[in-house]
């Protein structure tokens, strides 16, 4: 039996000429982190700015008069709130209520719709999205090949990246984009990221990526003591935990509702979206289980699959723990019953056979001054 191979990102060769180490990320080769190390991305991106690629992300158009009406159908928040030139946070559902993958919806007109879906999920989401569009007057693309995706990311990121584009990024609110040139390069310019911090996703055709992302490293500064450093999946990873994002398979899955991971904003529970039914009965009669934030009182570690406990009582499970290096404590998120998610209330976690004390707290852990 062959091995299958790994699919590569436009930008797999820069990650290996600056010393990537590179792993298995769902089916992608993909870069864990680079010298400088996870604690030194995590916090230059934090401090001063930091450089992803997140080119193994899926992009999907949707044009057509019906756009704005079958996107709303797939997924929970109201693509109609949205003005032209805006982006939101949203969850494809199943029937159930439960979560086929959260994404991010840009609204660039009436009828064109752009989603931009997670890496893993991209095939089974572009399967979900074209099994249910024969009642709507849509044309639907997986461009998920044509893009790269860069993230800029920290409190630099609009200073360096305006070096290099005459857009006015100052002018961009969160959670809205332009479309304009970057070093020359056509892209979309989009103040949205995964990290907590002020920052961009820019989106251009794959074969630019090479070029904009070694420019991105020399308008930062790359090799100065404060310089923009490439990041990897693991910082990405500790800077999202930190400001308590969802991470699909984690918080989120096919076993997972947005009510129960404190997801209710992005649940437009009036309009009627697949799973919606099943959302307002769930909310309607309450919820068996509830995402919380908690910080290791003792010292160790919780890792993704460790058992909570109440005294003697399980009551739940880690999702995502790890240490957070800007905070330096040792923190994660985890489901336990509604009645025990009160601020305050200590819990155990069992780390390798051994009870440790933790605390519920309230989350975001992190949030940046704005």
């Amino acid at each position: 039996m062959t091995e299958q191979k790994l699919k590569q990102t436009s930008l797999n060769a820069a990650h290996r000429d600056l010393g990537g180490r590179m792993v298995d990320f769902e089916g992608w080769d993909m870069p864990v982190q680079y010298p400088a190390g996870t604690i030194a991305e995590h916090l230059r991106t934090r401090e001063h700015c930091g450089l992803f690629d997140v080119s193994h992300m899926g992009e999907i158009h949707v044009v057509g008069k019906d756009a704005i009406e079958f996107v709303n159908y797939l997924t929970t928040n109201d693509v109609s709130n949205l003005v032209d030139g805006q982006a939101h946070y949203s969850a494809l559902t199943y029937e159930n209520g439960t979560v086929v993958d959260d994404l991010l919806v840009y609204r660039f007109g009436p009828e064109k719709l752009f989603l931009v879906v997670n890496a893993g999920t991209q095939d089974k989401d572009w399967e979900w999205i074209e099994s249910h569009k024969a009642d709507f007057d849509v044309e639907t693309a997986n461009a998920s090949n044509d893009y790269c995706q860069i993230a800029i990311q920290g409190p630099e990121a609009e200073s360096v990246l305006q070096k290099l584009t005459d857009t006015e990024l100052s002018a961009i609110k969160y959670y809205h984009f332009e479309e304009g040139e970057v070093d020359g390069v056509e892209a979309i310019i989009s103040r949205t990221g995964y990290t907590g911090e002020d920052g961009f996703e820019v989106y251009a055709a794959s074969e630019m990526s090479r070029q904009l992302w070694d420019k991105m490293l020399e308008a930062g500064g790359y090799g100065s003591d404060t310089g923009i450093l490439p990041c990897g999946l693991a910082a990405r990873n500790t800077l999202r935990l930190e400001s308590a994002m969802s991470l699909y398979g984690h918080e989120l899955s096919d076993k997972i509702t947005p009510l129960e991971a404190n997801l209710g904003w992005i649940c437009k529970l009036k309009t009627e979206f697949i799973g919606c039914e099943a959302l307002r009965t769930q909310k309607k009669n309450g919820l068996d289980r509830k995402l919380i934030g908690f910080e290791m009182t003792d010292r160790g570690i919780a890792r993704d699959g460790y058992d909570v406990y109440s005294g003697e009582e399980k009551i739940g499970v880690v999702t995502s723990g790890s240490p957070a290096p800007f905070l330096k404590k040792n923190i994660g998120l985890a489901f336990v019953p509604p009645e025990m998610t009160d601020p305050g209330r200590e819990i155990q976690i069992d780390v390798r056979g051994r009870r440790l004390a933790a605390e519920i707290v309230k989350t975001p852990f992190y949030r940046r001054e704005k």
